[in-house]
């Protein structure tokens, strides 16, 4: 199980990015023009780098939702690969069997 500092962290690093998303692309996207004048797309450079750290998406990382688990992780179920297991033994995931041979 891991922190629950951490955990939290995560949490407030997602909603600042949701808070975010927007205003960071249109900066960007006034960034990446090069129709516009240099010392506007100067100034966007300015005000992104203005805006908070962790409002950027890069510094999301994924985590187990059961355990918060950060290494070892499913994308496509949300879980670590030892929640994965232990679920699928006990028949919590529909089509999933543990494999015997």
């Amino acid at each position: 199980m891991a922190k629950k500092s951490m955990v939290e962290r995560e949490v407030k690093r997602a909603k600042l990015v949701k808070k975010y998303a927007s205003k960071r692309a249109s900066l960007k996207a006034t960034i990446e023009d090069q129709t516009l004048p240099m010392e506007e797309r100067f100034k966007a450079t300015l005000k992104l780098a203005e805006l908070p750290r962790n409002s950027s998406a890069v510094r999301l990382h994924n985590r187990c939702q059961l355990t918060g688990r950060p290494h070892a992780y499913y994308r496509k179920l949300k879980l670590s690969r030892i929640m994965l297991r232990d679920l699928a033994s006990f028949g919590q995931i529909p089509g999933m069997v543990k494999s015997s041979w």
